[in-house]
């Protein structure tokens, strides 16, 4: 999954991201509502954090500037913690809203839930075949035995896993996989696909020659 991540305190910003990095996540950041505007726009993200003041242009500004259009899941960041606040951000089309200071293993939860119920997932436990996937644990079994998964061969099969039954093209993958700074012209993706096939089964993951991948 990636994500945006806008946070104009350079510290937060830099905890944020390595944080999240860990779990996996590709990370875009920005430090200005300009630069978020910009690159929540040209890019598919699957979750926004955005944080309500910025300079040169403020959150509610980028969540405005969003919401024509695209959906993508925005959870909102912000000292603002009056109900009235609250209120103004979720009219102006934010998903979720977390007060600072915050708890990062908080803000984790609420990304998880807010990227699963945006693939139409309502459950944290996904059945494929002798692989059951927990998105709340970010943890996979086959035939009842734990399966250690890299964080980034994980994010490959949650993805998946949410678009079970239909192919998903490797521009997607890349897309959704990968953050700004990595080639999508390498073979980062072919890697990936090949340890999980290793750790899952070859079976797992079905090629569509020309078209991309999918979980059947």
């Amino acid at each position: 999954m990636r994500l945006l991540i806008v946070e104009d305190e350079p510290d937060l910003l830099r905890a944020l991201a390595r944080a999240l990095r860990e779990d996996g996540y590709a990370i875009d950041t920005a430090e200005d509502g300009e630069e978020a505007r910009y690159k929540a726009l040209t890019h598919d993200y699957d979750a926004i954090v955005l944080d309500w003041m910025l300079p040169v242009l403020g959150g509610m500004d980028v969540l405005k500037a969003l919401r024509p259009h695209k959906t993508t899941p925005v959870l909102m960041l912000t000292a603002r913690n009056s109900v009235a606040h609250r209120i103004e951000g979720f009219d102006q089309g934010a998903d979720d809203y977390l007060g600072k200071p915050f708890d990062i293993g908080e803000l984790r939860a609420r990304l998880r839930a807010l990227i699963r119920r945006s693939k139409g997932g309502s459950h944290d436990r996904i059945e494929i075949g002798d692989v059951i996937i927990d998105t709340g644990a970010k943890a996979v079994s086959l035939s009842g035995s734990a399966v250690t998964l890299t964080a980034r061969e994980y994010q490959l099969v949650e993805y998946l896993a949410l678009r079970r039954g239909k192919v998903v093209s490797r521009t997607e993958l890349y897309e959704h996989l990968f953050d700004e700074n990595e080639d999508s012209l390498s073979n980062l993706l072919d890697v990936r696909v090949s340890l999980v096939r290793r750790k899952l089964g070859a079976a797992f993951i079905e090629t569509r020659r020309g078209q991309g991948y999918l979980l059947p």
